[in-house]
């Protein structure tokens, strides 16, 4: 049995949101301890975690929490962001090495697995192992993730590998351009993951930008603040479905509206509103293949200016 609060680490679902589902949709159904605790099943917390995906996904709670194990299975094949785009030839080139690399963290041979990201990115590239390895790869450790097949701490442990390999190649780049636009990443209030920020910091930084990074959690007026003491160009966010979809589109309007207009206000990532609702001076990116037609963009615009 585990406390409501261990259940809230796990799965990312605040107590609050489980007490919700629970009246609404009866489900979960944790029984009580001697001092009237909360306590769950350790069945119900993989089906949470089947579920939260659903939600990171695109799926309404109220279509999905009352389902059972076998519907949720069916949803979960399609569950997921898709990778970007790439050509047949390239994506059969790297999904060996996508294979060997889940193996390796499925086997929790994490030192195995940073010998092969290193050895991997030296020979595609920092763009193609971005592009064609860490994304495709993201999507195959949540499914696994999903399917009870790792536990938390093995996708942790592949989330840390995943930024020490893209830390260390960010730091050998060569410095960025002069004409380059300088840009702000960060996530806002409530969105806790930076490796789709890092991801987005080396494709950026391959096209000549002068990135700086925040991390992840900063206060819109922070962000704000920094982006003046820094004179940005570009404040660009990354968003999971993770982010309360409400404060997403409130934060990402409150930005908006606090920076110059010459600030360009980018935003990318798998939240699922930022497909569904429109923000006046925000460019959503859906995949990260689009930075670059989005700086060609910003290019053009300074040239015109």
């Amino acid at each position: 049995m585990l406390s409501i609060a261990a259940v809230e680490r796990d799965t990312g679902l605040s107590k609050d949101t489980l007490r919700v589902w629970e009246r609404r949709y009866g489900f979960p159904v944790p029984v009580r301890d001697t001092q009237g605790e909360r306590r769950y099943p350790y069945d119900q917390l993989e089906r949470l975690r089947v579920i939260k995906r659903l939600l990171d996904a695109g799926h309404r709670p109220g279509r999905i929490v009352a389902l059972d194990v076998d519907q949720l299975d069916r949803l979960s094949v399609v569950a997921g962001v898709q990778a970007p785009s790439r050509s047949t030839v390239q994506v059969s080139t790297t999904a060996p090495d996508v294979a060997a690399m889940l193996a390796c963290i499925e086997r929790h041979d994490i030192e195995m697995l940073r010998h092969q990201m290193a050895r991997t990115l030296s020979r595609v590239g920092l763009g193609c192992f971005v592009l064609d390895i860490v994304a495709p790869l993201n999507l195959r450790v949540g499914e696994a993730w999903m399917h009870g097949r790792l536990a938390v701490f093995a996708e942790h442990l592949y989330t840390e590998s995943v930024q020490v390999v893209l830390r260390n190649a960010l730091h050998h780049l060569p410095p960025p351009n002069a004409s380059g636009p300088r840009v702000l990443l960060g996530t806002v209030p409530g969105e806790p993951h930076g490796l789709g920020l890092l991801m987005a910091e080396a494709l950026l930084a391959l096209e000549g930008c002068q990135c700086l990074s925040l991390g992840v959690q900063t206060p819109i007026w922070d962000i704000v603040s920094a982006a003046k003491a820094l004179r940005s160009d570009v404040v660009a966010l990354s968003c999971t479905g993770c982010t309360n979809p409400n404060h997403l589109i409130e934060g990402l309007i409150e930005l908006r509206n606090k920076l110059p207009a010459q600030v360009a206000v980018w935003a990318g990532g798998s939240a699922p509103v930022l497909q569904r609702r429109a923000i006046d001076g925000v460019c959503v990116m859906p995949t990260l293949a689009s930075i670059a037609p989005a700086l060609a963009d910003w290019h053009a615009r300074r040239a015109t200016a």
